[in-house]
């Protein structure tokens, strides 16, 4: 027993190494670092909180938080029950399924970078854009999509629900096959409509996998960065700043080099808060998604 220890612990040491180099390693290595001035350019200097304060201090920062929260709560107004809505129609389709789940899936397999890069062509306010176009049809006048600080925002969150919709489908299919289909044959002989099914079987049965998307999303939104800083840079008028881009401006748009304390900081900051809403989450919901 003794030596069957020490070979599984030689067979792990390997696994736990890598891990602690590529992924402990660099967290520490940041929380040391938000606590230090530096610029990776100059020997750091040791500063202390300053950079916390700094960060805590900057009048954009609560823009920041209520532009990310904002994009947070769109999302998941329109993102989570979308994917969820799609897959249980899609469950119920007879034939070519694995077509329409290919479809669903496809946006997920192109490139995030060009998928901007082509709803930009869309967003495109002009007359000619493609989605004014079709606006056009009906009689409505062309939309600033982009360059509105009231329209923007959710612009970017009906490209970033089109772009990760198809995983979540995908799994929610998944669970779907899981359910009991005696649970659905009993619910028909009563009576029950497909919505009736839907609402007393189906979501009850996914109550686990539907907790467990959801806080993977609300992390998701939390760190998005790849549709502010692609389609507005945080314009107009820092409609679309979120918390990690303005880590990004603190890293590379500010002094020669940029300020990597600050930005580490306010990484921190931002890994603590998820870390504990994470946590308090789990607990309110353990009871609930196994019962």
């Amino acid at each position: 027993m003794a030596g069957g220890g020490v070979w599984n612990l030689v067979f792990v040491l390997p696994m736990l190494v890598v891990f602690g180099l590529f992924s402990w390693s660099p967290i520490v290595q940041s929380v040391i670092m938000s606590f230090q001035k530096t610029n990776l350019l100059t020997p750091p200097e040791w500063v202390g909180i300053d950079n916390f304060v700094g960060v805590l201090t900057d009048p954009l920062l609560g823009r920041a938080i209520l532009n990310t929260l904002y994009f947070a709560a769109l999302a998941l107004v329109l993102g989570f029950p979308l994917p969820l809505f799609m897959a249980v129609l899609m469950s119920e389709v007879k034939r070519m399924k694995g077509l329409y789940s290919a479809l669903a899936y496809l946006p997920v397999v192109v490139p995030p970078v060009v998928a901007v890069l082509l709803w930009k062509v869309f967003y495109d306010a002009s007359p000619t854009g493609v989605f004014n176009t079709v606006l056009g049809w009906v009689g409505i006048p062309p939309q600033p999509w982009l360059q509105s600080p009231a329209t923007a925002m959710p612009s970017l969150v009906i490209e970033a629900t089109w772009a990760a919709a198809g995983g979540s489908i995908i799994i929610y299919l998944a669970a779907l096959l899981a359910v009991p289909p005696e649970l659905y044959d009993a619910a028909e002989v009563d009576g029950a409509t497909i919505w009736q099914k839907i609402w007393h079987v189906t979501l009850p049965q996914l109550r686990g996998i539907l907790f467990i998307m959801l806080i993977l999303q609300v992390i998701a939104t939390a760190q998005v960065f790849l549709e502010p800083f692609l389609f507005t840079g945080g314009g107009p008028n820092n409609a679309t700043v979120t918390i990690l881009l303005l880590i990004y401006r603190y890293a590379f748009q500010n002094s020669l080099g940029g300020n990597y304390g600050e930005a580490t900081a306010l990484s921190v900051m931002l890994a603590i808060f998820l870390g504990l809403l994470s946590w308090v989450y789990f607990k309110l919901t353990d009871r609930w998604s196994t019962s």
